[in-house]
């Protein structure tokens, strides 16, 4: 892991500048699957995760609970959802701008697009956090959707995410997202300037952390290739050995024993 800097280092500024932002609300629709989606967040910012159900998501989206049913299974569909539109926002505005920009403020950019594009959600995300918190079983099941979720923000930058380094760059990214969103639920600085910091902060540690994985990935690459080469010589010894079997028994013959015929008297 990475040091925290300290007096004596300079922390890096964020190469984004910092621009005057205003609370958003979302756009009213009036298709029933985003007003599900916009009531269960906003409840979520008003009460606690296990304090409404479904029926209030209905209610309050001005749909029957068979509409609900139609477009979701439980509350926890309606959060994956609602992260694949956000998803859906960033990627549409993803340009290439920034494509000769270090990987790093590649990454930074998309990932503040993503906090620009969450604000209309802020207290809703804030209430759904506290509740994961304290819930291992719901912190569990939102780790899979941010991981689908950074995949593709890794994809929109420019970062490959395949193989063993890229499941640790996505599962390391959805950690840290966690600590940006921290930092921005407590950020009422309309120039975002601690989340900025934060992502800024946990981007360089992950570079690091990357770096030292890539590094043993190399490393540790001709002992990964002596255990498949003695993996697939195990595998063709036995597939071999149940070649002879195979033929051996294709061989034999099954006769029923001749019976002596008998003597006439």
């Amino acid at each position: 892991m990475a040091k925290e800097p300290t007096s004596s280092e300079p922390q890096r500024e964020p190469k984004r500048q910092a621009a005057a932002r205003t609370p958003a609300t979302p756009v009213p629709s009036d298709n029933p699957r985003d007003r599900i989606i916009d009531a269960l967040m906003a409840l979520a910012g008003e009460r606690a995760w296990d304090d409404f159900g479904i029926g209030d998501v209905a209610e309050r989206a001005g749909v029957s609970l068979g509409t609900f049913r139609e477009h979701f299974v439980s509350k926890g569909a309606v959060i994956a959802a609602f992260s694949r539109r956000i998803d859906r926002i960033v990627l549409d505005g993803t340009g290439s701008d920034l494509i000769d920009e270090p990987a790093k403020e590649r990454l930074f950019d998309v990932l503040m697009r993503r906090i620009d594009a969450l604000e209309p959600y802020r207290y809703g995300l804030e209430g759904i956090s506290d509740w994961a918190r304290a819930h291992a079983a719901t912190a569990a099941a939102l780790n899979r959707v941010v991981v689908n979720s950074m995949r593709f923000m890794l994809a929109a930058a420019g970062i490959d995410t395949e193989g063993a380094v890229g499941a640790l760059k996505i599962q390391g990214l959805a950690l840290a997202w966690g600590r940006v969103l921290n930092a921005w639920f407590r950020d009422h600085d309309t120039g975002l300037a601690r989340t900025m910091a934060t992502l800024d902060r946990e981007l360089i540690r992950g570079e690091r952390l990357v770096e030292r994985a890539e590094d043993l990935h190399r490393l540790t690459s001709p002992l990964r290739a002596l255990a498949r080469a003695m993996l697939d010589s195990r595998r063709g010894f036995r597939e071999r050995v149940r070649e002879r079997w195979r033929r051996s028994e294709d061989d034999e013959v099954d006769e029923e024993p001749r019976r002596r015929p008998r003597r006439s008297r």
